[in-house]
């Protein structure tokens, strides 16, 4: 009963950090909040071994969980801080068996470092089935390390089912309730962000739409009357007026597809037809700057959808990789994937830093000398009209991969 009390104790000890931490984050940096939940969970820890269940030697406590919590939810930054939190405050404790506690701790966390790089890439069921399983293990290897004490004692006399089979359970009913609760807290934050998105997203599509419809027609007007005076007289700039005027029509027909894609005509047909157009648009493109443009079609499947909405999609992304590689190539590749078919665009830029590519994808922002970022934009309208994704990822000094996943008939 004693044991109990003191394990569930441990539980709400555990929970803690969670609230304090799902009220701060917002107002931190990323990295800040990586340190300040490795902080509350090396806390949390800190405080399940101050009142531990004390048999035969042992001090038994969940330290375990919000350990592996922290690096599976923050990462190798928290998970190490709240790590050496713990392992400090054992060995301020002692005991003539500190060293087998420090040896459950390594143990126990040990697996879970398989899985920080990409953990927050898989569904949040695979999530809280991995946590499930780093608690598991957690209760495995601190009954690994007791038959090992025992057996280098050579004292038999610890009951495993007395101690072990109880603190296995509720370990897992802390990790259990921990994982659901982090979950909760990523769920909410994903929900913010997308509101917020979408809201800026409606506002400026709004704002995009309205501007067009109001700049356009005069435009067109413009453009009907100097065709008629170039039919009449040889003025010599109205050539260069008319391709103005088409420039700035092209521009306005960009702002209209920002604000809501025209999908004008769905049919079917194969990817490589769509892939092999754009990459003959961009061929002078690359050549002139000495960079090879390869495709390598690992699947061709059928789609149905715009095809010319589509290759506007691909035409801004691949000319973008272009522009940001100045030796090397552009690779594209296909492949099958269980949502559909994935278009891989790898060039070997100059890459972007971790806070370009979280603007990626916002109005007016850009990495290039000269544009707006309004291309960007627009391919992710269309992708997502497509219900497709559009992903980046980059290193500064090695490359930038845009990953497209689209559905297939």
């Amino acid at each position: 009963m004693m044991l109990a009390e003191k394990l569930l104790l441990h539980i709400l000890i555990i929970m803690a950090p969670m609230f304090f931490y799902g009220l701060f984050i917002e107002h931190h940096s990323l990295k800040k909040s990586k340190i300040l939940g490795g902080i509350l969970q090396g806390v949390a820890a800190c405080l399940c071994m101050l009142f531990p269940f004390i048999s035969h030697g042992f001090h038994w406590d969940l330290r375990y969980v919000p350990i592996i919590v922290a690096f599976l939810y923050g990462g190798p930054i928290a998970g190490t801080i709240a790590f050496l939190m713990v392992i400090c405050m054992r060995i301020a404790i002692g005991g003539p068996i500190v060293l087998y506690g420090i040896g459950i701790i390594v143990l126990s966390v040990s697996l879970s470092c398989m899985f920080v790089k990409r953990f927050y890439e898989y569904s949040p069921n695979r999530r809280i089935m991995i946590g499930v399983l780093m608690g598991v293990w957690s209760a495995f290897s601190a009954t690994l390390t007791v038959l090992l004490y025992m057996w280098n004692t050579k004292s038999w006399e610890y009951d495993l089912a007395d101690d072990l089979l109880p603190i296995a359970l509720i370990q897992m009913l802390g990790m259990i309730a921990s994982v659901l609760m982090h979950e909760l807290i990523v769920e909410r934050i994903v929900m913010r962000q997308e509101m917020k998105r979408v809201e800026k997203m409606n506002t400026l599509g709004e704002l995009a739409a309205s501007i067009a419809h109001e700049v356009r027609n005069p435009l067109t007007v413009v453009k009907g009357f100097l065709q008629m005076m170039k039919q009449g007289e040889n003025y010599q700039y109205v050539p260069l007026v008319l391709s103005e005027v088409e420039r700035a029509e092209k521009i306005i027909s960009d702002y209209l597809n920002f604000a809501k894609p025209q999908f004008q005509e769905k049919k079917r047909f194969c990817l490589d037809i769509v892939l092999n157009e754009v990459c003959i648009l961009l061929e002078p493109l690359a050549m002139n700057k000495g960079i090879s443009l390869q495709v390598k079609m690992g699947a061709n499947p059928l789609l149905e959808t715009d095809a010319d909405q589509l290759k506007q999609a691909l035409l801004n992304i691949i000319k973008n990789a272009i522009e940001a590689t100045s030796s090397g190539g552009v690779v594209v590749t296909t492949a099958a994937v269980k949502s559909g078919v994935e278009i891989r665009i790898v060039d070997t830029g100059k890459g972007m830093t971790t806070e370009q590519l979280e603007r990626i994808g916002t109005l007016f922002y850009t990495t290039k000398d000269k544009g707006t970022g309004l291309g960007t934009l627009i391919s992710l309208r269309i992708i997502n009209m497509m219900n497709g994704t559009l992903m980046y990822k980059s290193q500064p000094g090695v490359g930038t991969e845009a990953t497209i996943t689209l559905p297939t008939v």
